[in-house]
């Protein structure tokens, strides 16, 4: 019996403990198992830092880069609006149309957004800096040559292609760069960062109506193409991107974007909106010209609306963080119509149209206060490049003939016919 005995606890010791070859197999599997966790633990540490970006930080120093940008572009690109109003004035260009001037100031917006895919392809290719760097001295010599014309159609080679193709490389890029450092206060620095083109347009319209009273248009445009050089060339320097971390896809075409009802829907409110604000833009100092006003008041009106913008936007992003992008962005669009006609239709005064301006500039142009964030909510900071360089080739078309539409309204029917086109776009 105890030979039994001992014989079964044996044997239950032999079946309880697994063969020298299983224990081999564990063991290698669980040191496999250890490496592959360490290995999968760094891989977890990245992915978290891609999905929540820092919030601040040096993405504050990003924000200041990017509103001196939007100064610098489309703050100088709002003051031709003056120059628009002195050369009809004094018919600077023999021969040259009012559709031709209006072209012109298409040009420089519509030739920004039609770049995009190639503005996509360098910075894949060569990275930010170079990019920005390509921008900045693009702008730059679109304003030194602008001094030199002599005809109109030099105007449409510099002040419209050249122009537009650096500002398109200088906001297109730096404006995919800014969200990656931002989630819960993205809104709120891209309405911050997008206030520069109302600061901007303010002193450059200023700046642009002194200038021409007192050493005349060329010199005027000299003065522009150094204070953008310098401006720009310092923020090409200091903006840095997270591209490393959130790994975005720079394609240059990714048709599979006109796939997505969202990005459809942005690229239709884009359309429409940019009908009425181009004309907004560019048609206020002419406006004011035409009910009586001088030149200079004419380029004060264009200055309170870039006031109202540069106030407005900050406003516009700080709510769109707190009840939500897109339903800001649709009550500021509406709200602006209304202001077009309740306010501009019966302006026939200096102080009434300044009221206008005022309160038009703080809900005008909403669209480019708010389509980055809403595109990056909608598709993902991954897609923006590809998507934000795909809504911006369809707009081509209304940043183009926009203002030339409502120059050829106003030439027929009077400014009536133009602020009704403006308040319903």
């Amino acid at each position: 019996m105890a030979f039994r005995v001992a014989e079964g606890e044996s044997m239950r010791s032999n079946n309880d403990d697994p063969p020298a070859s299983e224990v081999t197999s564990q063991d290698s599997c669980q040191a496999a198992s250890e490496k592959d966790v360490e290995f999968l633990g760094d891989q977890t540490n990245v992915a978290s830092k891609a999905d929540i970006p820092p919030d601040g930080g040096y993405g504050w120093v990003c924000t200041a880069c990017l509103f001196l940008i939007n100064a610098n572009t489309w703050g100088v690109n709002s003051s031709w609006g003056v120059f628009l109003n002195h050369y009809l004035s004094n018919s600077s260009f023999a021969g040259a149309t009012h559709l031709e001037y209006a072209l012109i100031g298409g040009l420089s917006i519509s030739q920004a957004l039609l770049i995009s895919p190639a503005v996509a392809a360098v910075n894949d290719r060569f990275g930010t800096r170079v990019t920005l760097l390509i921008g900045t001295i693009l702008v730059s010599v679109a304003m030194l040559t602008s001094s030199f014309a002599d005809q109109v159609w030099i105007l449409f080679l510099t002040q419209g292609a050249c122009f537009g193709y650096g500002m398109g490389f200088l906001y297109i890029t730096a404006s995919a760069i800014l969200p990656q450092w931002f989630s819960t206060k993205r809104s709120l620095a891209l309405g911050i960062a997008s206030s520069g083109a109302g600061f901007g347009g303010l002193a450059y319209n200023l700046g642009a109506g002194a200038g021409i009273e007192t050493v005349g248009w060329k010199w005027t445009y000299r003065i522009l193409a150094i204070a953008t050089l310098v401006s720009n060339l310092g923020c090409s320097l200091l903006l840095k991107d997270r591209n490393r971390t959130v790994q975005p896809n720079n394609r240059a075409f990714d048709m599979r974007e006109f796939g997505h009802i969202s990005v459809i829907l942005v690229i239709w409110w884009g359309f429409v909106t940019e009908l009425g604000y181009i004309v907004l833009l560019y048609s206020l100092p002419n406006y004011a010209t035409s009910i009586g006003l001088t030149a200079q008041q004419g380029s004060v009106v264009g200055a309170m609306l870039n006031l109202g913008l540069a106030v407005g936007r900050p406003a516009v992003g700080y709510l769109s963080d707190r009840l939500g992008r897109i339903n800001i962005a649709t009550v500021m669009t509406a709200l602006c119509g209304i202001f077009c006609l309740a306010i501009w239709v019966p302006a026939k005064t200096y102080g009434v149209l300044i009221l206008f301006a005022l309160a038009a500039g703080t809900v005008t142009g909403t669209f480019w206060g708010c389509v980055v964030p809403v595109t990056a909510e909608v598709v993902g900071l991954q897609r923006l490049p590809a998507a934000f360089g795909m809504i911006c080739l369809p707009l081509v078309l209304p940043t183009t003939f926009a203002e030339a539409i409502a120059l050829q309204l106003v030439s027929f029917r009077g400014y009536l016919s133009s602020q009704v086109f403006v308040g319903c776009f």
